[in-house]
């Protein structure tokens, strides 16, 4: 996997993350390509990870390469002054306005790897807001979330009613196919229909947050990953 700068200087670097690949290495199995590997061998020099994608999940993330830059960069995370909007393809069609979710997220004891809305678990806020309709099947919604939880998005759009359009944790389906939404979809003999999706439809398209020497606020965008483009335009031409 090639890894896309959108933004480098000595103190951190900012990337538009793939889908499917490792923010972090993985905690028993070493070789797994991720993020942070990547750019050390990159750069040569140390990388500290400041906040994580889910590996399905593509768009911005930022890395420090100085402990200032990874304490500055952490406090900004943690005293919420980190502007973080994503975008995804979910179920249904929510109203028009902002939608608030303001629920505390758990480990899921029932599922492995999941997690729940529980009054035991952390303070997670979510906002959300429809982009995009096409017919009453699915949206575009952006999320701009206030709280750093794991799968936060996924969870709080599954329990505000609308998962996300793939998520074999949260949603419905574990890819999507064109068949489900083309009529008369007509596939070759001896063909087997590829997914349009295969992944969750979650990329983080905007970060912005102050340098952590210089104070001037930086702003990122990244561009959506083609799987996620695709979908939308097949969507765009079938389910209006």
């Amino acid at each position: 996997m090639k890894l896309e700068i959108l933004y480098q200087d000595d103190h951190l670097v900012v990337v538009n993350k793939p889908a499917n690949l490792l923010s972090v290495p993985d905690r028993y199995i070493a070789d797994i390509p991720n993020v942070t590997n990547m750019l050390g061998d990159m750069f040569g020099d140390p990388i500290i990870a400041v906040h994580r994608l889910d590996r399905p999940t593509s768009g911005c993330l930022v890395v420090a390469r100085t402990p200032e830059a990874h304490k500055e960069l952490n406090r900004q995370f943690q005293d919420r002054e980190v502007d973080k909007v994503y975008h995804a393809i979910v179920e249904g069609q929510p109203a028009n306005e902002e939608t608030e979710v303001d629920e505390p997220i758990a480990a899921n004891p029932g599922k492995l790897g999941a997690m729940m809305v529980s009054n035991k678990g952390k303070h997670a806020l979510t906002i959300f807001k429809p982009m995009e309709f096409f017919g009453h099947q699915f949206s575009l919604v952006g999320v701009q979330i206030f709280t750093g939880r794991t799968h936060q998005i996924r969870v709080h759009l599954a329990y505000a009613g609308y998962p996300l359009m793939v998520d074999p944790y949260y949603g419905k389906r574990e890819e999507f196919k064109l068949s489900e939404i083309k009529r008369r979809y007509n596939l070759k003999k001896d063909k087997e229909e590829r997914p349009l999706l295969s992944r969750v439809p979650l990329h983080a398209s905007r970060l912005a947050f102050d340098h952590p020497e210089t104070g001037e606020r930086l702003s990122f965008e990244a561009l959506m990953p083609k799987d996620m483009r695709a979908t939308l335009n097949q969507l765009r031409k079938l389910g209006k």
